[in-house]
């Protein structure tokens, strides 16, 4: 089915559909695929058929699957994963770490994100599209949301922004990736805690 076809909508009708309208069909079938059958299952076959695209369409914008699964995925997540600000640093960096993880354990993209990592050290397509459509936005958030507390006095002024978002993210991606020891959401408020306030004796 081309894009000329009706799509994901089942509009009917036999223009062609505006190519904001077709990457957002072709992101939402490729997000629905990644969460429920895995990084491998993510074929532009499927994704094409799904999506109501031709192949064409999917090689002419993104170099491999796993680089479409990386942008999917970056997409799947952005609302899930919002950066709120509250004016209260520490509720806010435990709302959005609780998100995470719950995002990780309970709502399926545990394997998505284990397999796109993993990808990403081998296939450059992949490391490409995983660090430009997700990991260095999704660090920037964080940073920005650091720099306003830095800015109102919450953190101090010489406080290493980048090794704060290590301590808290890379703490879950190391539970995740390298140990395999099971976490949940209730590790969150332990883990701000540490990165804001260390572990000297109060």
């Amino acid at each position: 089915m081309s894009e000329n076809a009706a799509g994901r909508s089942g509009r009917p009708g036999r223009g062609r559909r505006p190519a904001a309208e077709v990457r957002a069909a072709v992101l939402a079938s490729a997000g629905d695929l990644l969460l429920r059958d895995g990084l491998r299952a993510l074929t532009f076959d499927r994704v094409a058929k799904d999506a109501g695209v031709s192949r064409t369409t999917l090689h002419r914008w993104w170099p491999s699957p796993g680089a479409l699964a990386a942008e999917a995925y970056f997409a799947r997540s952005r609302p899930v994963l919002d950066f709120p600000d509250t004016g209260d640093l520490r509720a806010d960096l435990i709302t959005q770490l609780r998100a995470f993880v719950r995002w990780l354990k309970d709502e399926g993209a545990e394997r998505p994100v284990a397999e796109l990592v993993g990808a990403a050290q081998t296939d450059p397509d992949v490391a490409r599209a995983w660090s430009e459509n997700y990991a260095l936005p999704r660090r920037e958030l964080a940073r920005e949301r650091l720099r306003v507390a830095q800015r109102q006095g919450r953190l101090r002024a010489d406080a290493d922004l980048d090794i704060v978002v290590d301590q808290l993210w890379g703490a879950c991606y190391h539970r995740l990736l390298v140990l395999g020891t099971p976490f949940d959401a209730s590790l969150v408020p332990r883990l701000v805690d540490h990165a804001l306030h260390g572990a000297a004796p109060r």
